[in-house]
């Protein structure tokens, strides 16, 4: 089972679709994209935002693929202790895992190819995962470079919101694929993951 279009699209990558009982957190807060829908296929949402320990428990999963504010929340009914009573394994999200330490480390590429990787190992898919990875890095070695003395191009992501944008942090993996294309995160001084800033912040940038 599988929480968040991300994660779903991440397990997709590595044809996985026969191994999902369902998933959740899509529909209330994505608009699904036609490729999306055909990848999804006939595997059920069972719950449009945050499944609640009953919609896990009555799935049957062996295993939830989620992340912290990505369909679990510290301190919630939906964590990795209170599903190991009911013998669910769980993979987090590593770009989550900001939201349990103190020791936080600024968002980088490594943190995709490390969990597709893991992803790969667990559904006996490993040779699929590298190649998936290696291939991502070759796209990315093959962009075309920044003419020397330039600056980085300033991108802001722009998610959802109108008085205050909700936008991309330091943390978070937009701030490393920007990074990974050449550019520069407008917010990578926004001291979380996702969060709201202001549109008098992002004009000063």
């Amino acid at each position: 089972m599988i929480n968040d279009l991300n994660m779903a699209e991440m397990a997709f990558a590595l044809d996985l679709q026969d191994r999902i009982v369902g998933l959740t957190g899509i529909s209330g807060w994505y608009k699904m994209t036609p490729e999306f829908k055909k990848a999804m296929g006939s595997i059920p949402e069972l719950a449009p935002k945050y499944p609640t320990l009953e919609t896990l428990l009555a799935a049957e999963p062996d295993f939830f693929f989620a992340g912290w504010n990505y369909g679990m929340k510290v301190g919630g009914e939906v964590t990795p202790d209170t599903l190991s009573k009911y013998g669910i394994k769980t993979f987090v999200l590593s770009e989550s895992c900001v939201f349990t330490t103190a020791h936080k480390n600024k968002a980088t590429m490594d943190l995709l190819y490390n969990d597709i990787l893991t992803l790969g190992k667990i559904f006996g898919k490993r040779n699929d995962a590298l190649s998936l990875v290696s291939g991502w890095k070759k796209r990315l070695s093959e962009l075309p470079k920044p003419a020397a003395g330039t600056r980085p191009l300033k991108v802001f992501v722009y998610d959802s919101g109108e008085d205050k944008p909700f936008t991309s942090g330091k943390y978070a993996m937009p701030t490393a694929m920007i990074e990974a294309a050449g550019g520069k995160n407008a917010m990578e001084a926004l001291d979380t993951s996702w969060g709201t800033t202001s549109w008098e912040r992002r004009g000063r940038y």
